[in-house]
């Protein structure tokens, strides 16, 4: 990290390891993870506990936890100037975690609209970890004392419990913990579905056509871009009230070529959404490759994707550790 890290605020954001990126991944997280490392001290965590409240293939895990850690790196992030490592190597994550849910409510937790939309998604498996989930997440921030976190709106319950529960501590003890904020990216924060763009892009959907993956090939990226669902009037314009679909493909051109939604309009004037949906698709798969590239690259260098990782869980254990010696001298905790 930096020498002026002093001077920074912290951020923290993190990722899960449950398969290969989408774009919606890459634009509404970790594309903006570089850009960041200018102006904050960095923290960027692959988020293998959080993945384990669904069932996972336990190799598939391992593998798909080095896999996002090389695309990360492959996205820009430098660990010379951040701090990139997996979850579950700074065990600090989780002695936190459970003097959270000592501080957290039941109702806070019973409250937490994700928990009822991921209990209703798997019924089969509503699970303790699925419950207490945002008590790690506010174990995650709150261990670094991260003055900022990059929220989606499916989040910010989850800062507000981190919120709740650091005040509560800093009133029962003695001050702990910051307030964190969530930090909002000025562009591309949530990218929709191909095919139902009423619906955020996931790789769990069932149309593999609704979402593009960063390991796509150009072929196949452009085949999806020219399959994603429109409407019938034919005009390139922005207004996501009316026309959702063409306006999250203006949003994904924006963002690979940097035009504004007047400049796309009339670029495609009179044009129908053929050529416009070409271009889209051109622009993504150009935009991508020197990013296929670089992961590929990483990715087959092993060892120096272990260093990395190594390297980061050591620097971020000396700051987790810290930490959890003042919590637990705080509520009483012997240590020898």
């Amino acid at each position: 990290m930096s020498e002026q890290s002093e001077r920074k605020r912290v951020i923290l954001s993190g990722i899960q390891p449950t398969g290969t990126f989408t774009l919606g991944n890459y634009i509404g997280a970790v594309r903006n993870w570089a850009k960041l490392q200018d102006e904050f001290d960095c923290l960027y965590m692959v988020a293998d506990l959080h993945a384990l409240t669904v069932r996972q293939d336990p190799a598939a895990l391992r593998r798909h936890s080095r896999e996002a850690a090389a695309m990360i790196l492959a996205s820009g992030v430098d660990p010379k100037r951040s701090i990139l490592f997996v979850q579950s190597h700074v065990p600090a994550h989780t002695q936190l975690n459970w003097i959270f849910c000592c501080n957290a409510q039941f109702g806070e937790l019973s409250r937490m609209t994700q928990f009822k939309d991921k209990s209703a998604k798997h019924p089969d498996n509503v699970n303790g970890g699925l419950f207490t989930y945002p008590a790690l997440m506010a174990a995650d921030i709150l261990l670094y004392n991260a003055e900022l976190v990059p929220v989606g709106q499916d989040q910010t319950q989850h800062l507000e419990l981190a919120r709740n529960i650091a005040q509560r501590f800093n009133n029962n003890y003695s001050p702990t913990f910051v307030m964190t904020e969530g930090y909002v990216t000025k562009e591309g924060a949530k990218i929709m579905s191909l095919a139902d763009p009423t619906r955020k892009m996931s790789k769990s959907d069932t149309n593999v056509n609704a979402f593009i993956l960063l390991t796509d090939d150009r072929d196949t990226i452009t085949r999806k871009f020219k399959r994603a669902v429109t409407d019938s009037e034919g005009e390139v314009r922005y207004d996501p009230a009316t026309k959702p679909g063409v306006s999250n493909l203006m949003a994904i051109y924006h963002i690979f070529t940097g035009k504004t939604m007047e400049e796309i309009q009339h670029e495609f004037e009179g044009q129908g959404y053929g050529a416009f949906k070409e271009a889209v698709g051109t622009a993504v798969a150009d935009g991508l490759e020197p990013i296929q590239n670089e992961y590929n690259r990483i990715l087959a260098d092993k060892e120096y994707v272990d260093t990395v990782l190594k390297e980061g869980a050591e620097a971020a254990s000396r700051i987790a550790n810290k930490m959890i010696q003042k919590v637990y001298r705080k509520v009483g905790l012997l240590q020898l």
